[in-house]
């Protein structure tokens, strides 16, 4: 979520030093939870953001009693293999690479108690469909001779969060920047079980279908209850320019699921016979530029950085999981009309990295490293729409 100064500057040397240690102490927030990453891909990274509203994609801060409603739509398609940060370009060349395209729709409500204090509610809704040859006839000639690839796919609630977040600065129209922090809960509303038909050969080469779950990365949730602490703050840079950043960790505490990961319990690892319920994090930073006066136009250009850990930082991490990071530019543009703020961002990847699991940690000869697919980019917009009086400070 896009953070934009719509505040005119004005001379508070205080707040300003007050500001400055309070976004210094957040960068050595964001810098000691930054872990191996990942995002978009065969790694099981949920719809997330930051939740808190409060001055996001160049809406005024709420005012209390207001309420803000919130859809963002998101789209990917992964199919580039990485183990490490080495692409596997032979998978493409051969056919063989998963695919696995999602669009999401994450709908959220906001209501500020106070000037302040805001408490949010995110709900995503999904569709996963995942292609490929390995799950089903296989990839080799000789198992699957025409090379035909099946689908899977997954549809329906995610999971569900709620969180509060507060604004540390007290607000007024001569304010050059403000932070808050936060606090969530992620509910196990969705799915970490979906079912679907998967393709076999017979011994006489005929089609049969058996039903089991559908890869990780597709599953509509993870199973566990999750934690999250959230960060977001602007301040202005001259008079239309303002720097903006946002992160979250998530905390998933559980080990893992009852998910099988391979549909069976024979000849699986034990430390991978589950899906793993792994924590999550990203971060965003950037700047936001106004290029016409007259005009509630924003152009912003950003880096991103978001992932999966190999190890949770609290409790175990068995299980089967894809850990790794992605490091995007995201460009976007934000307009707005009235009290409705309209947003696009197009994080484009520059480095993908699957990292070892702890499956393949615990290889002694330290030769194991497993595969994910990522996407090039990923496509977020944005609809936000308050309800309530507008108080706009604008930067002229």
């Amino acid at each position: 979520m896009n953070l934009i100064c719509i505040i005119t500057n004005k001379n508070q040397t205080m707040k300003k030093n007050n500001l400055s240690i309070i976004l210094g102490l957040a960068t050595c927030l964001c810098l000691f939870i930054q872990f191996e990453l990942f995002a978009q891909g065969c790694v099981a990274v949920r719809p997330m953001s930051c939740s808190g509203v409060g001055n996001s994609n160049g809406s005024p801060l709420l005012n209390k009693g207001q309420f803000q409603v919130s859809t963002t739509y998101r789209y990917f398609k992964s199919y580039k293999h990485f183990k490490g940060d080495s692409e596997q370009k032979e998978r493409v060349e051969l056919g063989t690479e998963v695919i696995n395209i999602a669009h999401s729709i994450d709908l959220g409500l906001t209501y500020a108690i106070s000037d302040r204090l805001n408490i949010s509610m995110n709900a995503p809704l999904i569709y996963y469909y995942r292609s490929s040859l390995y799950e089903h006839y296989g990839n080799r000639i000789k198992a699957n001779p025409e090379q035909k690839r099946f689908g899977t796919q997954a549809k329906g609630l995610g999971d569900i969060r709620i969180s509060t977040s507060y604004w540390l600065l007290k607000q007024g129209k001569d304010s050059s920047g403000n932070i808050s922090v936060g606090l969530g809960i992620k509910l196990p509303t969705g799915n970490s079980n979906v079912q679907d038909d998967f393709h076999r050969l017979t011994n006489k080469g005929e089609d049969s279908l058996i039903q089991k779950a559908v890869d990780q990365s597709i599953q509509l949730g993870d199973g566990g209850v999750g934690y999250t602490i959230e960060t977001q703050g602007y301040r202005n840079v001259g008079s239309k320019s303002s720097f903006y950043f946002n992160g979250f960790y998530m905390f998933n505490p559980q080990n893992y699921n009852k998910t099988l990961n391979r549909g069976t319990l024979v000849g699986v690892d034990p430390l991978i016979a589950y899906h793993s319920i792994a924590d999550q994090y990203m971060i965003r930073f950037g700047l936001n530029f106004k290029p016409l006066s007259k005009q509630n136009l924003f152009l912003n250009l950003g880096a991103r950085y978001e992932g999966i850990p190999a190890k949770d930082l609290i409790g175990k991490s068995e299980g089967w999981r894809r850990p790794g990071y992605i490091v995007s530019v995201e460009p976007g543009i934000t307009y707005l009309k009235g009290k409705a703020t309209f947003v696009l961002n197009v994080p484009i990847a520059l480095y993908r990295n699957r990292v070892k699991n702890t499956y393949d940690l615990a290889d002694p000869a330290a030769i194991r490293h497993g595969d994910a697919a990522f996407a090039d980019y990923l496509i977020n917009f944005t609809f936000l729409y308050r309800f309530g009086k507008l108080n706009h400070h604008k930067m002229e």
